[in-house]
């Protein structure tokens, strides 16, 4: 081990408070630089990253267009207040609502998803005038006050401090809760569910319903046909807005601009962050429908931060999405996502009897793992830790979620590298096919 590796370990251990962790039992991995879909230690120890580190690295570690807008802003404007109008920051929102619905023609800057969907849920809350907001228990939208609590998964119980959140079921017909046999009637009874809850709660209570386009972090739940256009129709009944949280979906990862846009619906407010930078300077905001940034016309809107719009996270985005136009990087996503992962992942999935389903788009995949497909039992957690020590160990750095095995690469990966991985995988699923 290189001196470097052994000196940021130490200094991690004795300074760095890790999230979602406990901390005594931390062992993390050391990054000193990356490239493209590789990152490597102060040794030279090379990784192919197929985590994205958190699903949001999409064009790439280290691209240089993106580096290059980033020290071009630094030397022009490090920093300037939101209230001031500033051409980076500008040319980052149009570039932002060229790529949005007709119709969504302002962007409000935040640091992140989270206060982004946070500022999402205060914006239809004061737009309609209501206060609940209806999200679904396979989700996370972010670790501040309002979203999550609007999160399902276990992170929003110790956390449950904000008020008037109710949740449901989304579909998911590989666990299906409506007994449902077939992508139709998931939908149908997934809609059904939905609709009852929003009847019971009084839709004339409900300002939003909030949806990751895609969950991802909950499985890459890609919804089935109808499920989204249903939800819409909902919204629109009783004057609900519909919130869609692309933090992680969207900028390439589904193999869209917007993942929504493979659905032929369109939100009242949209919710990014993530891919639309990969993460090079902390970003994120909400893309508004007129009508909602109407109401704020003559009336203040109640919220801000320090660093919204900042121009060198302004920068970066600029730079990004003229990369990612240029190079036909989302154009990319989603016929290697179609015409490699997929098929791979498959034929994985007919050798292995370790895995029950396999589910995505673009560069946006799931490989649920089963102690039985006949039960659909879920592989222990003590097998996952083994699953993603063995992929680590092989140099591959995994996404793991619950009994999941996420393959979300970035937008750039080349068949190749997605070949070298597909062989990781099999090497290891060949182990927990014999564990079992």
């Amino acid at each position: 081990m290189d001196d470097r590796d052994t000196l940021a370990t130490e200094l991690d251990r004795e300074h760095v408070f890790h999230s979602w962790s406990a901390q005594a039992a931390l062992a993390p991995l050391v990054v000193a630089g990356g490239l493209g879909t590789r990152v490597w230690d102060h040794a030279g120890r090379s990784y192919l990253d197929f985590a994205s580190q958190l699903v949001n690295v999409n064009i790439g570690h280290q691209h240089p267009a993106v580096v290059a807008g980033i020290q071009e802003q630094a030397a022009t404007l490090a920093t300037i207040g939101p209230a001031t109008a500033n051409l980076t920051r500008g040319e980052a929102a149009r570039r932002i609502a060229a790529r949005a619905p007709e119709g969504m023609n302002k962007v409000f800057f935040t640091n992140g998803g989270a206060d982004a969907n946070e500022n999402a849920i205060r914006m239809a809350r004061l737009h309609t005038g209501r206060d609940k907001v209806v999200s679904t228990y396979r989700s996370y939208h972010g670790n501040t006050g309002a979203a999550i609590v609007s999160t399902g998964d276990w992170r929003r119980l110790p956390n449950e401090y904000a008020r008037g959140h109710v949740h449901v079921f989304g579909p998911y017909l590989y666990r299906s809760e409506f007994w449902s046999t077939t992508p139709e009637e998931e939908a149908e009874r997934a809609l059904r569910h939905l609709r009852r809850v929003v009847e019971c709660e009084g839709p004339q209570s409900v300002a939003a319903i909030l949806l990751e386009t895609i969950p991802g972090t909950a499985g890459v739940l890609v919804p089935p046909p109808g499920y989204l256009a249903g939800v819409r129709a909902l919204a629109d009944e009783h004057g609900i807005m519909l919130i869609l949280d692309e933090v992680m979906a969207g900028f390439g990862r589904a193999g869209e601009w917007f993942a929504f846009d493979a659905f032929d619906v369109t939100p009242d407010l949209v919710v990014f962050a993530k891919g639309v930078n990969s993460g090079y300077v902390p970003v994120g905001g909400v893309v508004l429908s007129d009508a909602v940034a109407k109401t704020f016309d003559d009336r203040v809107f109640p919220g801000g931060l320090t660093y919204s719009g900042h121009p060198l996270a302004a920068a970066s985005i600029v730079a990004s999405i003229d990369a990612m136009e240029d190079e036909g990087i989302v154009e990319h996503a989603k016929k290697i996502g179609a015409e490699v992962i997929g098929p791979g992942l498959d034929a994985l999935a007919d050798k292995h009897p370790v895995v029950g389903e396999v589910r995505g788009t673009g560069v946006f995949w799931a490989v649920e793992l089963v102690a039985d497909r006949a039960t659909r039992v879920p592989l222990s957690a003590a097998l996952m830790g083994r699953a993603k020590a063995e992929l680590l160990g092989r140099g591959l750095i995994p996404f793991t979620a619950d009994n999941r095995i996420h393959v979300v690469p970035p937008c750039v990966v080349t068949a190749d590298e997605v070949a070298e991985a597909l062989a990781t995988y099999d090497a290891v699923l060949t182990l927990l096919d014999e564990e079992l």
